[in-house]
C-alpha cells in the first residue's frame, strides 16, 4: 500500500491560483471511515466559489477542494459500519478534500458504481444528483404532468435534473446560453430548449404557450431569475440553488461582484402570500451533516435507475488547472471530471 498521496491543495481562499499539487502523507484510518484509491473526481462550481473565497462553507485555512469522487475500495476501518467491502468500485460524497489520490470518508456517504459506468461516469454522479433530486422532489416538490422550468440545462447539475424530471413524469423545460447547446439537448430527446436572449420573458412565454408553471430551478440569479419567478403559476415554486452570475476569474471582482450584490432579486414575502408563491434556496453542502436525509437523497437518486451521467470533459488529474478554466467559461457540456492515471 502506498504511503502518500497526491493532493490539490491551496493554503488559504482567495485565488484560484493559490491551488498547487503537492505530495503528502497518508493519515491514519479513522476506525468508522474507509478507504478509497481515487479513480476519478468530479468538479463543481462550489469548488470554484470555494478556491476564491465566496463560498460561505469554505474551510479557514488550508484545504483540498472536491466533493465528490469514485475509485476502489482499499481498507475498512475495524468499525466502520458498512456492506462495503475492499475492492468494490464506489462513488461518493465528500465535504471538501476530493481533489486528491486517496480518499478516507465515512461508507454511508458512498455507493457502489453500476457495473457498467465508467469511474468518471461515477465521479460525476453523486454531487449534480442529489443538488437536482433534493430540488425537484423535496422542495418543488414535483408532480407528474406539472412543467418544469431547468436554468443551465447543459450544465451537469442541469442536465441530470432534465432528466430526473422527465423520469418522475414531469415536462422540463430546459434554457442554455447557446445553439449548440440547444442541438446538444436535443440529441439527449429533450425537444423544449430556449436559448436566452435579452427578451427572455418573452421566449418563456411563448414556450409555455398558457401552460401554468410549477417549478422553476435556477443557479444564474439576477433579471434571468427574476423573469422566472414572474411566470409561476400560483402555488409555484422558485428554488435556488447556486448563483453563476457571480462566477469569479482567478479571484474575485469586488467591485463587480458589490454591483450584481446590490442588483440581486428580492423578494416581498406579502407579495408571495398575495401571489400564492415560494421561494426555497439551499447549499448542498450543509446537507452533509444531515445524515437521515443524506441517505435518503442518495436512495432516492439511484432509485430513479438513470443512465450514466453525461460526462462531457475528461481531464488528467494533474491539469486541474485546465479543467477549471474550463468550467469557469460557462462553455462545458455535461461534467467536467479529473481522471487519475492507473
Amino acid at each position: 500500500m502506498p504511503e502518500t498521496r497526491h493532493v490539490w491543495r491551496t493554503q488559504k481562499a482567495g485565488a484560484i491560483s493559490n491551488l498547487k499539487l503537492v505530495q503528502e502523507p497518508l493519515p491514519s484510518l479513522a476506525s468508522d471511515h474507509i478507504r478509497v484509491a481515487v479513480q476519478s473526481v468530479g468538479l463543481n462550481f462550489a469548488d470554484i466559489f470555494a478556491l476564491t473565497g465566496l463560498y460561505s462553507a469554505t474551510p479557514a485555512g488550508s484545504f483540498i477542494p472536491g466533493l465528490e469522487f469514485a475509485g476502489v475500495v482499499t481498507a475498512l476501518g475495524e468499525n466502520a459500519q458498512t456492506d462495503l467491502q475492499v475492492g468494490d468500485r464506489i462513488y461518493g460524497c465528500t465535504r471538501f478534500g476530493g481533489y486528491a489520490t486517496v480518499v478516507d470518508v465515512p461508507p454511508q456517504h458512498c455507493r457502489k458504481i453500476p457495473v457498467h459506468w465508467s469511474f468518471a461516469e461515477g465521479a460525476a454522479f453523486p454531487a449534480q444528483s442529489l443538488t437536482a433530486y433534493y430540488a425537484l422532489a423535496t422542495l418543488a416538490a414535483v408532480k407528474p404532468g406539472q412543467v418544469v422550468l431547468i436554468q443551465s440545462a447543459a450544465g451537469g447539475v442541469g442536465l441530470q435534473a432534465m432528466r430526473m424530471a422527465a423520469q418522475m413524469g414531469a415536462i422540463p423545460i430546459g434554457t442554455v446560453s447557446s445553439e449548440s447547446k440547444r442541438a446538444f439537448l436535443a440529441g439527449q430527446g429533450f425537444a423544449e430548449v430556449i436559448v436566452r436572449g435579452d427578451n427572455f420573458d418573452e421566449q418563456l412565454h411563448a414556450q409555455l404557450n398558457g401552460r401554468p408553471l410549477h417549478a422553476v430551478l435556477d443557479g444564474i440569479g439576477g433579471q434571468i431569475q427574476k423573469q422566472s419567478f414572474a411566470a409561476l403559476a400560483p402555488t409555484g415554486r422558485l428554488v435556488v440553488f447556486g448563483a453563476a452570475e457571480f462566477t469569479p476569474g482567478d479571484r474575485p471582482n469586488w467591485l463587480k461582484a458589490a454591483w450584481l450584490y446590490l442588483k440581486r432579486p428580492r423578494y416581498d414575502v406579502m407579495d408571495m402570500i398575495s401571489s400564492n408563491k415560494s421561494v426555497l434556496a439551499f447549499n448542498l453542502i450543509w446537507l452533509w451533516q444531515e445524515q437521515a436525509l443524506f441517505e435518503e437523497l442518495l436512495n432516492g437518486c439511484a432509485g430513479l435507475a438513470l443512465t450514466a451521467p453525461h460526462v462531457g470533459h475528461e481531464f488528467p488529474f494533474a491539469q486541474a488547472h485546465d479543467a477549471l478554466a474550463l468550467l469557469r467559461s460557462g462553455q462545458s457540456v455535461g461534467k467536467v471530471v479529473l481522471n487519475v492515471a492507473p
